[in-house]
């Protein structure tokens, strides 16, 4: 083997060792890389969670995301979110957050829906009242009673209580049926004063629901409320006119109808 040939195969050999060299300081390099600052860890839902459930860790997963798109009340790892309960029906691919999840402290999954200050009262319905079957938890609802007045055959009706949400229909807090279902309870969320107002009205007379739009929060003045219920005062009467008759005395206009007369009049 000539000189020439030798020095091309060593020539060869180390062009090969130096890429080899490269590549591996390439590899090493990327593998052992730490995260970009720029992202950080998301959970978000890998299917449906739906209103009421309770996180299952086959439903969330991890994703990076950019850091300044990221809420502040996300979470950064599954094991956080799991055995919690959806206070929001969550799509699939929606992150994740405190604000709409609650602690299951034991008990039905239903108490931990209920906000410290509130209370869940239990309403028995039939399919009218109940919104022609159309009603679903995680709706909002005002509530109206009618009663007797005295002792005749007339009633009357009014807005109790306004923007109670629905926390449960029958025994179930799902909200993934869109068909209308003829129920027989309602659960809803409410103050502890609210709560008496509804086991009164309940005991005097028949309650209705009235299913409010989601984006309507308004609820009427108390004030404008109960002055529309008060009874008006009576109008006193308008003092009739005097005048004076054509043999010197006084009178009072009396009409009737299209007969005008002068009543005499003692002053």
């Amino acid at each position: 083997m000539s000189a020439r040939t030798l020095t091309l195969v060593a020539l060869s050999l180390l062009l090969g060792l130096g890429a080899a060299w490269m590549a591996n300081n390439w590899l090493s390099a990327k593998l052992n890389a730490s995260p970009d600052d720029n992202l950080q860890a998301v959970v978000v839902a890998t299917v449906e969670i739906p209103f009421g459930q309770m996180v299952e860790a086959q439903q969330v997963t991890l994703v990076r995301m950019p850091r300044d798109t990221v809420p502040d009340d996300a979470f950064d790892a599954t094991e956080k979110v799991v055995g919690k309960i959806a206070t929001f029906s969550m799509l699939r691919g929606d992150i994740l957050r405190e604000a709409r999840l609650a602690e299951h402290l034991g008990g039905s999954t239903l108490a931990s829906l209920i906000e410290s200050d509130k209370r869940a009262v239990t309403v028995r319905v039939d399919d009218v009242v109940g919104v022609g079957g159309f009603l679903l938890p995680g709706n909002r609802v005002d509530v109206l009673a009618t009663k007797r007045v005295g002792n005749n055959s007339e009633a009357e009706s009014k807005t109790i209580l306004e923007d109670l949400r629905v926390l449960a229909v029958d025994q179930t807090a799902s909200t993934d049926k869109t068909q209308p279902v003829v129920v027989r309870a309602v659960t809803l969320e409410m103050s502890p004063k609210e709560a008496e107002i509804l086991v009164k009205a309940m005991t005097e007379g028949r309650l209705q629901l009235a299913l409010r739009n989601p984006l309507d929060d308004q609820k009427k003045p108390e004030s404008k409320v109960a002055a529309a219920t008060k009874q008006a005062a009576p109008v006193p009467a308008a003092p009739r006119p005097i005048v004076r008759r054509s043999d010197g005395g006084y009178g009072v206009i009396i009409i009737r109808g299209t007969e005008v007369k002068v009543a005499k009049a003692q002053l």
